[in-house]
């Protein structure tokens, strides 16, 4: 997601084109969202690469801040 200070430009032109067809919303944010499957051995090593992934590839930490949710293989 954009950091607070960041213009969210396409979040501005969804909540506009909302507006116009009648749904009173607030505000809209716009953002990524990934769904990585990897082989780990453990929680913490998916982390640990899921962290340098996020914060190496997927994300621009000058704008963005992100997050990350780990799931169990057979969770979904």
């Amino acid at each position: 997601m954009l950091k607070p200070d960041v213009a969210d430009v396409q979040g501005a032109a969804i909540q506009q084109s909302l507006r116009r067809h009648g749904h009173p919303v607030e505000s809209v944010k716009a953002g990524k969202y990934f769904e990585v499957e990897l082989d780990a051995p453990d929680e913490a090593t998916a982390r640990e690469q899921m962290t340098q992934l996020a914060e190496g590839t997927f994300s621009n930490p000058v704008i963005e801040t992100w997050w990350l949710d780990l799931e169990p293989a057979g969770r979904r």
